[in-house]
């Protein structure tokens, strides 16, 4: 197990894989006196955070993994948390019983903050933004890092005690962990995705659970009651809980009131008047902010909203001042974004719905005829899933990427008329352009179009974010 990053004075360390996150991990450890050497894959010239690192005395080494970079004085290896387990330098670690850690595990050692770790398979970055919202309303001092995008090692240098440092964590990160030990744990979700990864549910849900393997009876754990896997986890942990559940009255947690129908998922509101409410186990109910007042559409908001509140209660927060930020907070870049509205039809970025299940919630929340975009990298699945969904709720499908023709074959099968495929080009960016002009030609006045692709972007994109912005400029010049 990978000890404080003091430790590691004098004696090497490897960094594999650069980015924001790589080069902070690399200049803690340098100035910790490590003897430390970044490799990256990628050329030079596409790495921009080379030059900075060679300019402080860090050896960096791109283009290529050399065959010594694992050797027998190496006394630790920090990953990207994207790089397979299954690459060169990862195995050879493996192989010479070499620690493997991403960045998380040294941004634990190195926080004098107390952390809040966000996980799940969907929700994440609302949940953790929202929380952030909540807290700083609350006086507490809260810094967003970790897979939002800000590295979590930069955030931890800076926090100080009274700072709470809140970390959205993939299951690529956590699963690189073994100290690390979050004062409030939170798990929004379980959904098959990531098998190209992980290789099987197993690892990719073992991985989830190490965010809570380090808990004490100081701790707090979160998790959502709703789902089945989360809840069978539950019955695993040894932290106080404190649950959520949009369905279920809960005698300890935090709970919608009057709860939803379990069999009501996606299907219209049936106009009862609900609220947000917690007990704490005393037999006390008390509200937090009516359902209707939340700033974000949809019910899985209405769960990311739940565990934000539950977290923010575990952190300490004051219930009253929480009720300002949920009723002005509007959402996150990429997620059901409101984009604009031309000719009497309103465009959504969702473009980070990478799998069927955000997919599906995205379009259970918008009650207007939808128009979707969809389709991206093709990771062996069928979608078979979305029949009911395309059947219900499309109005069209404008289908892309490598995944086109079985999105097609799901619409078909649901008996969806109008369905439009945008053949590959080598210009990406023009056949999303592409897409969105067919969309809006397929749409009428109250419709949507939505882009919420169900896959992940890589295919024809670097990023999710790259694949959104596209698609709200291609919006806004229609």
């Amino acid at each position: 197990m990978m000890n404080h990053p003091s430790t590691y004075k004098g004696r090497r360390v490897v960094v594999l894989g650069l980015a924001r996150s790589g080069a902070s991990v690399a200049k803690v450890f340098h100035e910790l006196g490590a003897n430390v050497i970044v490799n990256d894959k990628k050329e030079r010239e596409l790495s921009p955070e080379a030059d900075e690192l060679a300019a402080l005395g860090i050896n960096v080494v791109c283009g290529y993994h050399p065959e010594d970079l694992i050797s027998e004085d190496t006394a630790l290896l920090i990953k990207n948390p994207g790089i397979p387990y299954t690459a060169p330098p990862v195995a050879q670690a493996l192989e010479r019983g070499v620690e493997i850690v991403t960045e998380v595990e040294a941004a634990y050692f190195l926080s004098p903050a107390p952390i809040i770790g966000i996980t799940g398979s969907n929700g994440k970055t609302t949940t953790t933004t929202l929380i952030g919202k909540l807290l700083e309303a609350a006086g507490m001092n809260p810094i967003v890092a970790g897979n939002i995008g800000r590295p979590l090692c930069e955030a931890a240098i800076e926090a100080t005690p009274d700072n709470w440092l809140v970390a959205e964590l993939s299951s690529f990160q956590l699963k690189g962990t073994g100290a690390f030990r979050p004062r409030v744990a939170l798990l929004l979700n379980i959904a098959e995705t990531h098998l190209d990864y992980h290789g099987d549910m197993d690892d990719y849900i073992n991985s989830k659970i190490k965010l809570f393997d380090n808990q004490t009876d100081e701790d707090a754990a979160i998790v959502n009651w709703d789902d089945p896997e989360c809840r069978a986890i539950s019955a695993l942990l040894t932290a106080p809980q404190l649950p959520f559940s949009l369905y279920e009255r809960l005698d300890t947690g935090v709970y919608i009131e009057p709860p939803y129908a379990k069999d009501s998922a996606g299907k219209p509101d049936d106009g009862v008047q609900r609220s947000f409410v917690y007990s704490f186990g005393d037999g006390n109910v008390r509200e937090v902010l009516p359902v209707s007042e939340l700033g974000i559409p949809g019910r899985h908001n209405a769960a990311n909203a739940l565990a934000a509140i539950a977290a923010a209660l575990a952190a300490g927060a004051d219930p009253q001042r929480l009720q300002q930020p949920l009723r002005s907070f509007r959402g996150v870049e990429h997620r059901l974004e409101f984009v604009r509205e031309t000719a009497g039809v309103s465009y959504y970025n969702d473009s980070k719905a990478t799998n069927p299940i955000a997919t599906t919630m995205s379009v259970q929340s918008l009650t207007a005829p939808i128009v979707l975009i969809a389709g991206g990298l093709d990771r062996g699945s069928d979608y078979m899933e979305l029949v009911p969904l395309f059947r219900d709720r499309l109005k069209a499908l404008v289908a892309l990427g490598e995944t086109r023709e079985k999105l097609a074959k799901v619409a078909e099968l649901a008996g969806l008329a109008r369905v439009e495929i945008v053949e590959p080009n080598e210009d990406a960016e023009a056949v999303l352009r592409e897409a969105v002009r067919r969309a809006a030609e397929l749409a009428e006045p109250g419709d949507a179009v939505l882009l919420s692709p169900a896959c992940a972007s890589w295919d024809m994109f670097a990023s999710y974010e790259q694949r959104g912005r596209i698609f709200k400029d291609s919006a806004h010049t229609l």
